[in-house]
């Protein structure tokens, strides 16, 4: 037994260190599994039917069918595509426009347009590198305090970490899920099933509190110290906004999110459902929005794919649409009819709006780009599946259970334990690989210590979230670095993160004193 204890912390601190020494993170969690698992062959200490059993847990529910995990490669092109087609930079240019006349309006539009875009890409560097390409030189250009507006569009770039529909939600809605299951049956309890929905439900209030304090800290240097934060100088000759620009440049991309996130927490479609809504919305914003670029004639094709893409969810949810039902009403059947006709025309408009993107040049580098994602992640998934079936084949669950229910301060003890190990695991680690390879570990046993699934994925997310923004190796910090011009300096990026993420921190004591803020929607949504 004690070679087998050897053996699990050899093979997470050679993980460990060989992620930090820069290797590739699917294989080396693979490699590193599997060659310590023919280590433990060799010595007799590890069953060789349990290596054997891997196929059948990749092509079985854990991933290949997984439903849940459909919606990540959905949700990352409709991030993709959204972001290919300058969707942000309208954005950006909108929000500016009618809040600049205010002492920190542009950085109140950086944080408003830093949640929007979290909504509908989810993907934290893309974000960051965004902002920091559009916003930071025009901040810096009206008076903006480096320190304030570095810190702000970094702050605002991680808030896809936990603004749904994120794909660390995603991601940690699966991990907690089999999580919950394998407690439940370590516990002869009843069997918990978190779902998608949950925790999206769940981050909802706490992602909107938080867009609230960075608004609020960005209000009270406009207050405080207004020269930090200036109003934005308009030229006379610049024409002001029009209705128009507004409902394309701002309401259709608030439009496509809520139909999103309603078409969830409504109940109107699971999130699988839900991300292709998302993905076939964002290929008709793009669509529309290039196509008004180059005035093309396609325009009011995809305009009608837009509406009929509504009105198709509003007689779904409103009417019962099953053919062959006896005594079939006329409203139904005239439901049906409009249904049918709704789903000609939005098929019609996602080709217009392909064909558009096509001929932009941006539709084949979006889908390669979405492609390269999600293969990520799922090769990830793989590797750290091999891991944690190694791991736990030397009896590291184990291990990590007595740890934890050995911690003094008991089960709070425990949490706080895990909080930090998570919270320096994010300084070198992505969240993918902190998802896959840490959370089915140390999640079952604080489970199994009556800690509610819902909230503690959403405690983990805002941790996860804290130390991508904390220097000096928070990642959102290196993106920001990348991209930020030349003038800023590397002290100025980290003394201008420093209180968003005293805000975090905030944040973090309120969801674990005020369990509520997580638990209450998705009980409500449940009913």
């Amino acid at each position: 037994m004690e070679l087998e204890i050897i053996l699990a912390l050899l093979m997470f601190a050679t993980a460990i260190g060989a992620l930090l020494m820069g290797y590739p993170v699917a294989l080396t969690l693979g490699g590193t599994a599997l060659i310590y698992a023919l280590i433990g062959i060799g010595l007799g200490v590890f069953p060789e039917p349990m290596l054997r059993s891997l196929p059948s847990r990749i092509q079985g529910g854990s991933i290949m069918q997984n439903t849940t995990l459909i919606a990540v490669p959905l949700f990352v092109l409709m991030g993709v595509v959204l972001e290919r087609s300058h969707v942000a930079e309208d954005l950006l240019h909108i929000a500016s426009r009618m809040l600049g006349k205010l002492n920190g309006g542009l950085g109140y539009a950086v944080v408003l347009v830093g949640a929007l875009l979290a909504a509908s890409t989810g993907i934290v560097g893309a974000t960051v590198i965004t902002m920091s390409l559009i916003a930071l030189p025009s901040m810096l250009k009206q008076g903006y305090d480096p320190r304030l507006a570095s810190g702000t569009i970094a702050a605002s770039g991680t808030l896809g970490q936990i603004i749904p529909p994120s794909i660390v939600l995603i991601l940690l809605a699966d991990a907690v899920s089999n999580a919950a299951s394998q407690a439940s049956l370590s516990g002869g309890g009843k069997s918990l099933v978190v779902s998608v929905g949950d925790l999206f439900a769940g981050a909802l209030i706490p992602g909107l509190l938080l867009v609230g304090l960075y608004l609020a800290w960005i209000a009270f240097n406009a207050v405080t110290k207004p020269n930090r934060c200036p109003a934005v100088t308009v030229d006379d000759d610049t024409a002001p906004l029009t209705f128009k620009e507004v409902a394309f440049g701002f309401g259709a991309p608030l439009a496509l999110i809520f139909a999103v996130l309603g078409a969830i927490l409504g109940g109107i479609a699971p999130p699988t459902e839900a991300a292709a809504i998302g993905a076939a919305g964002a290929i008709l914003l793009a669509g529309l929005r290039l196509s008004r670029e180059t005035s093309s004639r396609l325009t009011p094709v995809i305009m009608a794919g837009l509406i009929s893409l509504i009105l198709v969810l509003v007689v779904r949810n409103t009417m019962d649409l099953r053919l062959g039902v006896e005594d079939m009403s006329a409203a139904n059947t005239a439901g049906v009819v409009v249904t049918l006709l709704a789903t000609l025309i939005f098929f019609a408009a996602i080709g217009a709006g392909l064909l558009v993107l096509r001929r932009m040049g941006q539709l084949m580098p979006a889908l390669k780009s979405a492609t390269h994602i999600t293969s990520m992640v799922f090769l990830i998934l793989i590797g750290a599946s091999l891991f944690s079936l190694v791991f736990r084949g030397f009896g590291g669950d184990d291990i990590v259970k007595d740890v934890l229910h050995a911690m003094p301060g008991g089960r709070w003890g425990a949490l706080l334990m895990t909080m930090i190990v998570m919270f320096v695991l994010g300084f070198f680690l992505d969240f993918i690989e902190i998802v896959f390879v840490v959370v089915p570990l140390v999640a079952p046993p604080l489970i199994l210590l009556g800690f509610d699934p819902v909230w503690l994925a959403i405690l983990m997310a805002l941790n996860l979230q804290t130390s991508f923004l904390t220097p000096p190796f928070g990642f959102a910090l290196f993106y920001l670095r990348g991209a930020a011009p030349p003038e800023v300096t590397t002290m100025q990026i980290w003394r201008g993160a420093i209180p968003f993420i005293m805000l975090q921190l905030i944040m973090i004591a309120l969801v674990a004193t005020l369990p509520g803020l997580a638990t209450w929607l998705p009980s409500l949504v449940a009913k």
